[in-house]
């Protein structure tokens, strides 16, 4: 038997192929991520899908993919068209400047979404031919949104975890994709969204709730009966690779280069790939306002600025670069001496060890971008200062910020505030250095890609087994069968059965979710068994059950417990209920309904409840918390209760209780079949009152006192319609 592995999937495998004279040939790359998932793919059966990064003709497939398969690679093959549409187009001219705040740069081309969705069911169909029952996939970035859920559409049980890479932005900037609910339906295949930051995480649940059906707790979401976990695991880097370079002779002879071409300056460093996001324009000013400002650094400091090759045929990429090239010439003109120029700019990536020696010489690092998922050059920075000297300027929108407070924190776009951060850092004192880059350097090597590939698939375990405690609840057919099989062989049966959300789904009016004929026909069968005693047991006014119900054979227990009446007789109040509260909560309630559009009041009997179900998304959540804390001493002093429910909050006489009522009915009666089924908050009451071995199933897949769980209403009614047929 097979041993169950992990499926590493994302838009570029970690290797470089080139043709040299006909030939193939391949590098491992240099990655992060590569290397942090190392551990993972490169050992056992597991794998790594993704496109090669070139077009290879079709008769030459066969050969890259048994060199890639030595590796533990399976390539995914694109055309150039495909890569145009899909990565450069969709991915790069939707997604990327979408969640990074630049909705003028998207470009809504159709074409590009068609490519995105072509693309992403190649990736599934590569996932689907490798995938065996047991095995985890994981899905990594933007590139391949649609694809947890694509593959959940063919292997139901997989376990799929998905991680975002770059920022997730807020409602209000993602809601402009065209195509934002057919995105959130494909992460929400995964069953753990991992992102670098909690602002991430509030982000997503924020667009989930309001632009799919899904419904979230805390982190939790369920969606389509299916609990997704949303969670922040801020990547983190090799710092081990970065703390032995030092020992590099390589990197050694860089060091002695840099500092002998110095003399005595000190070296400011920005690292960048060239991007729009990564805000080196304001950078530029606000080193250029420095030297303008405080000129007694020219000649004292330089700036080593690396801006790697990016999609610079891209009308956007090109204007910035030509833009860094006009700023960087005129900031040299300007300030330039005999000896010394105050930028030196290079357009070009260099190898790791170049890099390294540029970490450990550099007295500043500028790390500015605009927004940035995590921004790994920060953390690179602070490993490879093993000496403890050097300070970090870091942007607030970068991930990174969250977990390197000690930097000096600044606003990207506030270039007198980058100025005087620069003036801070030249002036800091070696003892402050060190405090702060220690605090730095021990949270970079805690948290560091080892940890973050561990904490991220523990906790996609973790997912699972809360997943499978919950599904044992289901009441599924065989439980199903169980229950009509008592019912069957009893002789006395009581059937407790709660109305909206239970026998029948929500309505926006509450006044238009009266019973329709089927339901009708349901209960009237129920109540003709011989043996059955059937009591509908609700929140509604007594007068609205009379109406619906009053012709049929029924025990009603109206407004949860405080009126109450068998067949055939009269309406009871509970004795010694007062209502004399309401007047004074009823005053509270009214200034919140007024402030409050599409909320409103109930009045029972013995009872106020403030639905909140017409209320937009959020802000019924905060007037009910609201209300909540306002009316707390209130309630406690007139021996009331307050009840939270479905988009309502219910106040009412402690002395009614559901379960109290349910109880009070088969006082003296034993029945052989006790059955109780409810959705809500107060039919916790019922499931906690009634004998340890009666049916209690709660309607929603919400956690429950109740033995069982069914998802909706119409479920309840096949279950119903299953004991008399």
């Amino acid at each position: 038997m097979t041993k169950n592995k992990t499926i590493i999937v994302s838009n570029r495998l970690p290797v470089k192929i080139v043709e040299k004279d006909g030939v193939y040939e391949l590098s491992p790359s240099e990655g992060g991520l590569a290397t942090g998932l190392g551990s993972i793919y490169k050992t056992g059966d597991n794998v790594w899908i993704g496109w090669p990064g070139l077009e290879v003709p079709e008769d030459r497939q066969q050969e890259v993919t048994e060199k890639l398969a030595e590796l533990n690679l399976i390539p995914v093959f694109l055309s150039n068209e495909e890569i145009y549409q899909y990565y450069e187009g969709f991915s790069n001219e939707v997604l990327w400047p979408v969640f990074h705040y630049m909705t003028t740069y998207a470009n809504y081309e159709q074409s590009y979404w068609d490519f995105y969705q072509t693309v992403n069911t190649k990736f599934a169909d590569a996932v689907e031919a490798h995938l065996h029952e047991g095995d985890t996939v994981w899905v990594h970035d933007y590139q391949l949104l649609l694809l947890p859920g694509l593959v959940r559409a063919r292997q139901a049980h997989v376990t799929i975890g998905f991680f975002q890479h770059i920022p997730f932005p807020s409602y209000e900037i993602f809601r402009l994709i065209p195509w934002r609910e057919e995105l959130l339906a494909g992460m929400f295949g995964a069953d753990l969204l991992g992102f670098h930051t909690f602002d991430d995480v509030r982000h997503f649940l924020s667009a989930a709730s309001k632009l799919s059906t899904s419904k979230y707790a805390n982190n939790v979401i369920t969606y389509n009966e299916r609990q997704i976990v949303v969670e922040a695991f801020p990547m983190g880097i090799d710092d081990d690779k970065f703390e032995r370079l030092a020992d590099n002779e390589r990197v050694s002879a860089h060091i002695q280069s840099f500092k002998e071409s110095k003399q005595g300056s000190r070296m400011i460093l920005s690292i960048d790939r060239l991007d729009y996001s990564k805000g080196i324009i304001p950078r530029l000013q606000a080193f250029e306002l420095f030297l303008h400002l405080h000129p007694q650094y020219i000649e004292k400091v330089e700036l080593y600025m690396i801006v790697v090759p990016s999609r610079d045929t891209v009308p956007q990429y090109k204007e910035l670069r030509e833009q860094i090239d006009q700023l960087v010439g005129n900031i040299n003109a300007k300030f330039r001496t005999l000896n010394w120029a105050p930028v030196h700019y290079f357009y070009r990536s260099f190898p790791i060890e170049f890099l390294s020696a540029l970490y450990r010489t550099a007295d500043v690092c500028l790390v500015t971008p605009m927004r940035d998922g995590m921004n790994l050059v920060s953390k690179e920075f602070v490993a490879s200062k093993t000496d403890n000297r050097g300070v970090l300027i870091l942007s607030e929108m970068a991930g990174a910020s969250k977990e390197l407070n000690d930097a000096l924190i600044v606003n990207p776009n506030n270039i007198g505030e980058i100025m005087r951060n620069l003036l801070q850092a030249l002036n800091m004192s070696e003892q402050e250095q060190e405090h702060r880059m220690k605090s730095m350097r021990a949270i970079v090597k805690k948290f560091n890609i080892h940890l973050w590939v561990k904490n991220f698939m523990d906790k996609l375990n973790e997912v699972k087994e809360m997943q499978a405690a919950l599904l044992t609840k289901y009441a599924s057919a065989s439980i199903r069968e169980g229950i009509k099989t008592a019912y069957t062989n009893a002789g006395e049966r009581y059937l407790f059965l709660d109305y909206d959300g239970t026998l029948v789904g929500f309505k926006g009016d509450i006044d238009k979710a009266s019973p329709d004929e089927e339901l009708l026909q349901l209960l009237t069968g129920l109540s003709n068994v011989p043996g059955n005693k059937v009591i509908i047991i609700s929140g509604r006014r007594h007068q609205t059950l009379e109406d619906w119900f009053g012709h049929l054979k029924l025990d009603m227990i109206a407004e949860h417990g405080a009126w109450q009446k068998k067949s055939g007789s009269e309406w009871k109040s509970l004795p010694l209920l007062t209502d004399k509260w309401k007047l004074d909560i009823r005053a509270v309630l009214e200034t919140y309904t007024d402030r409050t559009p599409g909320s409103f009041i109930e009045e029972k009997s013995y009872s106020l409840v403030w639905h909140y179900r017409k209320v937009e998304e959020g802000l019924g959540e905060l007037r009910a918390q609201e209300i909540i804390n306002h009316l707390r001493i209130m309630v406690a002093d007139n021996g009331l209760q307050l009840m939270p429910g479905n988009k309502v909050l219910e106040f009412k006489n402690i002395e009614v209780n559901k379960g109290k009522a349910a109880l009070n009915w088969m006082h003296d009666n034993h029945p052989d079949f006790i059955i109780a089924l409810g959705d809500d908050h107060t039919d916790e009451d019922i499931f906690k009152a009634i004998p340890e071995e009666a049916y209690t199933i709660k309607v929603g897949s919400n956690i429950s006192a109740a033995r069982y769980y069914l998802r909706n209403p119409t479920e309840v009614r096949s279950l119903l319609t299953s004991l008399i047929s």
